[in-house]
């Protein structure tokens, strides 16, 4: 049996080797399996392809892709799954937050043959900013009600997968990817493992909040219409408003007496609407142009990702 290991890599050069090594042991504990060990390079900046390049000639298992630009991480794990050979295939972090040493479990329980992948989640966010942690938390609580896919709090992208589950990941290829929807988008039965968190070994996050508020909204548009339902009652809203005021001037002509509004209340009464219709209407086009660019992103059709330089002889460019 055979195990492919997905790495995406950016600018990872100091958490490598400490990653690497923990590999080499977890693999030696697991003997009994072949290993593939699937790094990709998405456009590091440092010595990271370099380092890469290092590990392949001393190691045969090693295999790298790299990228001509950053094309992001849904990019890079795209590129693992449509190359990855193995009959469970992992995708997990380099900077050691997701420890190699809960394969060994987490290939026990797939083995036993119940479940089509084991998942992990965090059980806590200690270590992280605590307004990041908010807004994490929200975005999970938020899916979850607006969407029908299984998105758990705190999950990772960190799991263990049979062959099916990755060749129904790979069939998935829009180009807005959002690996956490499409995982419990293609179904199959998932164990959850929980573990607590764990501190980067070296280097900085690559995602800012700017990056992770993008790729939440990302999330929402690729997997729940929640949003353009919004949109609709937003306009309904918005007539509302509009009619009220309307409606109270024929009552009070009909009642023959005079509108005895002052001018100061008048204004502001005709302002509030103004700001109330402009609001509402710019907010449902930018959620249906959000749609419309996804929608124009797709039918480009361009590639995923574009491969400068691999050892793999066998590439998947898609």
């Amino acid at each position: 049996m055979k195990i492919s290991l997905i790495v995406p890599c950016y600018n990872e050069e100091e958490s490598l080797k400490p990653f690497y090594d923990e590999l080499n042991k977890v693999s030696a504990d697991l003997a009994d399996y072949e290993f593939e060990f699937l790094f990709i390079d998405d456009g590091s900046r440092d010595k990271t392809l370099s380092i890469l390049k290092d590990f392949a000639k001393s190691d045969e298992r090693v295999k790298y892709i790299a990228f001509s630009k950053n094309f992001g991480k849904e990019a890079a794990m795209y590129a693992g799954f449509c190359n990855s050979s193995g009959d469970y295939t992992a995708v997990m972090d380099a900077d050691m937050q997701d420890p190699p040493s809960l394969l060994k479990d987490m290939l026990k329980i797939l083995e036993e043959g119940e479940y089509d992948s084991v998942a992990t989640r965090r059980n806590t966010r200690s270590g992280e900013p605590k307004i990041r942690s908010f807004f994490a938390k929200m975005f999970y609580r938020i899916m979850g009600k607006i969407s029908k896919v299984d998105i758990i709090s705190g999950a990772r992208d960190f799991r263990l997968m049979k062959r099916d589950m990755v060749d129904a990941i790979v069939a998935m290829c829009e180009n807005n990817r959002f690996s956490k929807g499409i995982f419990g988008w293609i179904g199959f039965k998932t164990y959850w493992m929980s573990y607590d968190n764990v501190e980067r070994v070296a280097g900085e996050t690559k995602w800012s909040f700017r990056k992770l508020f993008n790729y939440s909204l990302d999330g929402i548009v690729g997997f729940s219409d929640v949003p353009l339902k919004f949109a609709t009652f937003n306009a309904l809203l918005s007539y509302i408003i509009s009619v009220c005021p309307l409606a109270l001037a024929i009552v009070a002509l009909v009642q023959g007496e005079s509108i005895k509004y002052s001018y100061s209340l008048q204004w502001y009464i005709t302002l509030f609407v103004i700001f109330a219709l402009c609001g509402t209407v710019l907010l449902s086009i930018a959620v249906v142009g959000k749609y419309i660019a996804k929608i124009y992103d797709e039918v480009k059709g361009r590639p995923h990702y574009i491969v400068a330089q691999t050892n793999k002889t066998d590439i998947v460019k898609k």
